[in-house]
């Protein structure tokens, strides 16, 4: 018998927001971005928003090189607030928290400098980003707690483990 065409699901609504379940606690606030002949201005997280109730603690920038993965890592202690600023990029996250409704839940979230977001990352959820694009990615970190240098919440597993229930791998597309 031969085989027969799959009708692909539906991921985004008609205005262009991800259909999706989101892991418990984890805020997308889309961005927007402001041209004109001098360029760009974009604002990143305003307290009026309501998107996040803790204060800024700590800024941070960080790239992650064309086709490279930095991840898995977890925080125990503050939450992670992420803004994509320049690039392509794909973060794969893993709730990890018995008590949550999305316990055991996997989220894969594209985003890209064209459609710029602030992304809230609660503690002890999994995360790892993975840089698809040519370019660095440029992002912009504000975490709910400052970096403790002596004693950093952060734990690490490699990218291959038994924990976390994804793989990285080339996908070819359809």
């Amino acid at each position: 018998m031969p085989m027969q065409p799959k009708r692909d699901v539906a991921t985004v609504s008609p205005e262009g927001k991800p259909l999706g379940r989101l892991i418990d606690g984890v805020v997308i606030r889309y961005a927007t971005t402001q041209v004109d002949d001098r360029g760009t201005l974009c604002e990143i997280l305003n307290p009026a928003w309501g998107v996040h109730p803790a204060p800024f603690s700590y800024v941070y920038q960080f790239t992650i090189r064309p086709g490279k993965v930095k991840g898995w890592h977890i925080h125990h202690q503050h939450d992670d607030r992420i803004f994509l600023s320049q690039g392509t990029a794909k973060v794969v996250l893993y709730d990890e928290r018995p008590k949550s409704p999305t316990y055991g839940m996997v989220n894969e979230i594209y985003r890209t400098d064209a459609h710029r977001s602030m992304m809230v990352i609660p503690s002890y959820v999994w995360h790892a980003h993975q840089n698809l694009g040519t370019s660095d990615a440029l992002f912009i970190s504000m975490p709910t707690r400052a970096y403790d240098h002596a004693a950093p919440d952060v734990f690490r597993l490699p990218l291959e483990n038994d924990v976390i229930p994804y793989k990285f791998d080339q996908r070819l597309g359809w």
